[in-house]
C-alpha cells in the first residue's frame, strides 16, 4: 500500500508507464484515420488513463473506451482491436502499480512550459485529457470532500486551459512562474491525488487502558 511521498527512496526517477515502442504504436493508431477526429491523441489519452488510475471509482471498459475514442474505431481486425485495448489498459494498470508503490509516473513530455501558454503545449493537452477522466465520473471525484478535491485538482484545471473563462482562473492563468512550478510538480501532484482517493487514512492506534488496582487489593 502506498504511503506518503516522504517515505520514497530519495531521487527515485519517475517510472515509464509503457515503453517507447508501445507508445509509438498507440501514437500511430490514435493519429490515424481509423479513429474519429474528436478522439483523444496520445498525450491526452495518457492523461485520461492516469486519471482513471487515480479515480475513486472504476468505470466499465466499454464506457471509458467510448469516451477516449468518441465512438468505435475502425480496427483492421480483431487482433488489432485486442492489441490497442490491451495497450491502453496496460498504461492505466501500470499507473496504478507505480502509484501503489509510492512511485511517480513518467509523463510523456518535458516538465517545462518554455514560456508558452500551457494550453498551447503537450502539458496542457495532457492535463485536459486528465480532466476528461475526471469529467467521466465527476460526482465520484467530488462527493466525499468537494473542497479537498477542488484544491488537489486545481493545478490540472489551471494547466488544461479548459477553465480560462472562469473568473477565479483568470489571475492564476497570468502567473507564468506559478504555472511553471506546478508543471515541475505534476508527477508528485498525481501521487497526492492517488493517496487522497485510494489510500485510506491511518486510524490512530488505540491507547492502552490505564491499569487500575482491583478493589480491595493493596498496591
Amino acid at each position: 500500500m502506498a504511503e506518503r511521498s516522504d517515505t520514497q527512496e530519495p531521487n527515485m526517477p519517475p517510472q515509464p508507464l509503457l515503453d517507447d515502442e508501445q507508445l509509438d504504436r498507440l501514437d500511430d493508431f490514435l493519429a490515424s484515420d481509423q479513429v474519429d477526429e474528436d478522439a483523444l491523441d496520445l498525450i491526452s489519452a495518457h492523461g485520461f488513463l492516469v486519471a482513471l488510475a487515480v479515480a475513486p471509482s472504476e468505470l466499465p471498459p466499454a464506457q471509458w473506451l467510448a469516451e477516449l475514442f468518441q465512438g468505435e474505431p475502425r480496427y483492421a481486425d480483431d487482433a488489432e482491436r485486442d492489441e490497442i485495448i490491451t495497450l491502453l489498459t496496460l498504461l492505466r494498470d501500470n499507473a496504478v502499480a507505480v502509484l501503489e508503490q509510492g512511485g511517480l509516473p513518467e509523463l510523456p513530455f518535458e516538465l517545462t512550459l518554455g514560456g508558452e501558454p500551457a494550453e498551447d503545449t503537450p502539458i496542457g493537452d495532457w492535463c485536459a485529457g486528465f480532466m476528461e477522466g475526471v469529467f467521466s465520473d465527476e460526482s465520484a471525484w467530488f462527493q466525499d470532500d468537494e473542497e479537498a478535491a477542488a484544491t488537489l485538482l486545481l493545478p490540472f484545471m489551471l494547466l488544461s486551459g479548459l477553465f480560462d473563462d472562469e473568473p477565479d482562473m483568470v489571475e492564476l492563468a497570468k502567473d507564468q512562474q506559478r504555472q511553471e512550478s506546478l508543471v515541475v510538480q505534476l508527477p508528485e501532484l498525481v501521487l497526492d491525488l492517488y493517496l487522497h482517493y485510494r489510500v485510506p487514512p491511518e486510524t490512530p492506534k488505540p491507547k492502552p487502558r490505564k491499569k487500575t488496582p482491583a478493589k480491595g487489593k493493596k498496591r
